[in-house]
């Protein structure tokens, strides 16, 4: 399907592709990605879009927005990473079945079978080399390109995602407190009068059974992820101003108790929480390395929490419970495969430019820097200037900034 918006050209594609790149002859799936392009311009060569997440569709075109930089010089294919968006979706089973066929199902979905799909749509375009672009988990995605299949790749850019090469999910998540920490306390010091309201609010829902519109019950430690979005950009104005309303005379509001259920409940998205862990698992089970490793002064009820998965979110969250024992499953499972090669990444002759985000709640700066040194040809744009979602919010500047460095402009 053909659709043109101002100032672009969209194609819709789609691709069958093996379930298990190792079992050509298995299963299959299918993968969707949508071309842009400018409508003058689109025969230019080809820059791949990797989407931040894990289980983020890509970004749904209604104008050149961000891509409109990259397509000065390049088409841009967005691809909905398998089980995202328009690719065959992973979905609440119908019927309970058995969490161990689920389970082997769902190691089929992390970054180096995306590279695999990415190498098979390669190949079915026609491509001989490509740029790519990876925003967050889509720079993680990179380096296993990168690893893998780095003759089909001209240049890399990477906004806010150069992932720790051998890092474990115990050293991201002991990081990762370390800065939501951070960001909590600078989050009451610019709204002094928050942390009380997060208190009361917790208290409440220890006392009372407060029911979400689906019917899930809202607990305090449910309300405490709300703190996912201080990484963002307008994450902490926008939690301030849900608190403002949160009340409606003795009792939470209805807008608040749906925002909250909108905000935490993984609708459309439950790869995100079922395979959060997995995406940092060379070699060695997780074990909810989030809940182990997670300080003391985290049960605090004004402490809000990031991006971390816990087992207590596959029973209270509705989206969540279908994949309850399949997830408990894949937090033992110590069969993951590498995704990285070290060695090869220190002889990497394709060039890579890549932003780090000093202040980044999600992407430890000191673990991307440390792979910017370990990833040849690789250099590093540290800024204070953007949080985590600098490409979303400022890529005006943030895409020909790394233009450059690839081009060796600056």
């Amino acid at each position: 399907m053909k659709v043109t918006l101002p100032g672009l050209r969209a194609v819709d594609h789609e691709f069958t592709v093996p379930l298990d790149h190792a079992d050509p002859d298995g299963p299959t799936i299918t993968v969707f990605a949508r071309e842009i392009a400018d409508p003058a311009r689109a025969d230019l060569p080809w820059a791949l879009f990797l989407q931040g997440g894990p289980g983020g569709r890509s970004p749904r075109p209604t104008g050149p927005a961000h891509f409109a930089h990259i397509m000065k010089t390049h088409r841009v294919l967005l691809l909905d990473q398998r089980g995202t968006g328009r690719s065959t979706p992973v979905v609440a089973p119908a019927s309970p079945g058995e969490p161990e066929d689920l389970a082997a199902y769902l190691t089929h979905f992390r970054a180096d079978a995306i590279v695999a799909d990415c190498e098979h749509i390669r190949a079915s375009l026609g491509v001989d080399q490509w740029e790519t672009w990876g925003q967050s988990y889509g720079g993680f995605v990179t380096l296993t390109y990168l690893s893998q299949a780095p003759s089909a790749l001209r240049a890399c850019h990477i906004t806010g995602g150069l992932p720790g090469l051998d890092a474990t999910a115990d050293d991201v998540y002991t990081r990762t407190y370390a800065r939501v920490r951070d960001k909590v306390t600078r989050y009451y010091q610019r709204f002094p009068g928050d942390a009380e309201k997060v208190r009361r609010i917790a208290a409440h829902l220890d006392e009372s059974e407060v029911l979400l519109p689906d019917g899930d019950r809202l607990t305090s430690r449910r309300f405490g992820t709300l703190g996912m979005g201080l990484g963002t950009r307008d994450g902490a104005a926008s939690l301030h101003w849900l608190l403002d309303d949160a009340w409606a005379g003795g009792r939470l509001s209805d807008a608040f108790l749906y925002e909250v259920m909108t905000a935490t409940g993984f609708v459309g998205n439950p790869l995100y929480a079922v395979l959060h862990e997995a995406i940092y698992a060379q070699g060695a089970a997780t074990s909810w390395a989030a809940a182990r490793v997670m300080p003391e002064d985290f049960a605090a009820p004004e402490m809000l929490t990031g991006e971390m998965i816990y087992p207590w979110m596959f029973d209270e969250i509705r989206s969540l419970r279908p994949f309850k024992e399949a997830a408990e499953r894949l937090a033992a499972h110590s069969g993951w495969p590498a995704l990285y090669d070290p060695v090869r990444l220190a002889a990497n002759q394709v060039p890579v430019a890549a932003a780090v985000y000093h202040d980044d709640m999600y992407v430890d700066a000191a673990l991307s820097l440390e792979t910017a040194g370990r990833v040849a040809n690789t250099r590093a744009w540290v800024t204070n200037e953007f949080e985590h979602d600098g490409f979303r919010v400022a890529a005006d500047r943030v895409v020909p900034r790394l233009m450059d460095m690839i081009a060796g402009r600056c």
